[in-house]
C-alpha cells in the first residue's frame, strides 16, 4: 500500500515537471526578436549580368581563290603574329608573277632601244615617254601579282588563340571564305548594362563612385583572381530596354577567360543614409521579398519590400519600410499575418553586430 503511494506521487510530481516545462517551452516559443531598421552611410556590392569578349577576336578569310594546299596550326593553338597558318595553291600566282617580271624586262628593252633612237633624233621625245610608262606599267603589274601570290600565304597578324577550323586539307576556298578565327585573350572586355538612374548617379557622383576598380564573378559562382577597370560608356541608350552599356577591362595572363564567356561585374556602390535590414529578417516569395512589420497591437504584418543591393548578411532596402517600422527579426518562417506576438525588442546596432546568415 505504501508502495502504491510513493509510485502514485512520483506519477503526479512527474506530470507537473512536464506540464511546467511544456508551459514554459511554449512561452518561450512564444516570444521573438523584433528590432527597426537603421539608417546609415555604407556601401554595397551590386550584380551586373556581363559578357566577356577578347580584346581582339577577328575572323581569318581568304583574299584568294584556290585549293586549301596546308593547314599549320591546329584548333585550340596558341600562335605568335606573323606565324603561317595557312596556304592556299599558289601555281596560278606564282605564273601571273613571272609572266609581270616577263613584260616587265622586255618593257626595259623596248626603253632602252626608244631613248637609244631619240637621243639620235630618229623617234620623238614623246615615243619615249610611252616607253617610259610602258615600263612602269609593266612594274606595276609585277608588284600586282607579287600582292596576289603572298595572299595565298595567311599569317596570324597578332598573337592570339586559333578558333575550330571548319575546312580540310584539299577543299575549293572561294574568296572571302571563312578559314578560322583568332582570338587575342591577353585581356578581355566584360560588357554590362545600366540602368538611367544608375548611369546618371555614375556619371554625376564623381566623387561618390568609391573605387573605380571593379571585380568579376565567374559563372561557378567563383571570383576571377584579376581586378578590372570601368573604361568606357556608350554614346546612347537602348531604346527597348532603357539602359546603356558599360565596359570593363580585365588581364587574363592566364588565358582563364575566353570570348563569349558570361558572368557577373560586382561593384562597390556608395550610399548615404541607406536603410539596413538584416538578411534573416526576410522572406522570398516568387522572387518577391517580405519581411514582418509589427504593429502598435504587436500583430505581425507581411509587407513586400523593393532590395537596393545587399551585403554579407545585409539588405540595402529601397522600398517598402521605414526607418520607424518595427520588425521581426527572428522566427519569420514560424508566424503569418495577423498572428499576435510577445516580443524582445533589440536596437539595430546590436543585432548587426552578430548577425546570422539564415532567417530561424
Amino acid at each position: 500500500m505504501k508502495k502504491n503511494l510513493i509510485f502514485t506521487s512520483l506519477i503526479a510530481l512527474l506530470c507537473l515537471v512536464s506540464c511546467t516545462s511544456k508551459k514554459e517551452e511554449k512561452e518561450e516559443a512564444g516570444k521573438y526578436t523584433v528590432t527597426n531598421p537603421v539608417s546609415i552611410d555604407t556601401s554595397f556590392t551590386k550584380e551586373y549580368v556581363s559578357q566577356i569578349h577578347s580584346v581582339r577576336d577577328i575572323e581569318i578569310r581568304t583574299q584568294e581563290k584556290g585549293f586549301l594546299q596546308n593547314i599549320y596550326v591546329d584548333e585550340g593553338q596558341f600562335v605568335k603574329a606573323g606565324q603561317l597558318l595557312f596556304r592556299i595553291m599558289p601555281k596560278i600566282y606564282e605564273a601571273e608573277l613571272l609572266k609581270a617580271q616577263a613584260e616587265t624586262k622586255a618593257a626595259e628593252i623596248e626603253l632602252l632601244d626608244t631613248k637609244t633612237l631619240a637621243d639620235k633624233n630618229i623617234v620623238s621625245k614623246s615615243e619615249q615617254a610611252m616607253a617610259q610608262a610602258k615600263l612602269e606599267q609593266a612594274k606595276a603589274e609585277v608588284s600586282l601579282a607579287k600582292l596576289h601570290l603572298s595572299f595565298t600565304e595567311i599569317r596570324a597578324p597578332f598573337d592570339g588563340t586559333i578558333d575550330r577550323i571548319p575546312q580540310k586539307l584539299g577543299s575549293l576556298i572561294d574568296e572571302g571564305e571563312l578559314l578560322t578565327s583568332l582570338s587575342d585573350n591577353s585581356q578581355v572586355f566584360a560588357y554590362f548594362n545600366l540602368s538611367e538612374p544608375e548611369y546618371l548617379e555614375y556619371q554625376t557622383n564623381v566623387k561618390g563612385r568609391g573605387d573605380s576598380r571593379v571585380s568579376l564573378l565567374l559563372a561557378n559562382s567563383k571570383p576571377f583572381k584579376y581586378k578590372g577597370n570601368v573604361e568606357l560608356v556608350e554614346s546612347e541608350f537602348d531604346n527597348e530596354t532603357g539602359n546603356i552599356a558599360f565596359r570593363a577591362k580585365f588581364s587574363n595572363p592566364e588565358k582563364l577567360l575566353k570570348n563569349g564567356e558570361t558572368g557577373k561585374v560586382l561593384m562597390t556602390v556608395p550610399v548615404k543614409n541607406a536603410l539596413i535590414i538584416p538578411q534573416k529578417a526576410t522572406y522570398e516569395i516568387q522572387d518577391k521579398i517580405f519581411v514582418f512589420v509589427v504593429d502598435k497591437n504587436n500583430v505581425v504584418k507581411s509587407k513586400e519590400i523593393t532590395i537596393a543591393g545587399s551585403m554579407p548578411d545585409i539588405y540595402v532596402v529601397k522600398s517598402g519600410i521605414t526607418q520607424n517600422d518595427k520588425i521581426l527579426l527572428e522566427g519569420v518562417q514560424k508566424v503569418k499575418d495577423d498572428d499576435k506576438i510577445e516580443y524582445d525588442y533589440h536596437k539595430p546596432e546590436e543585432v548587426l553586430s552578430h548577425l546570422k546568415l539564415k532567417a530561424e
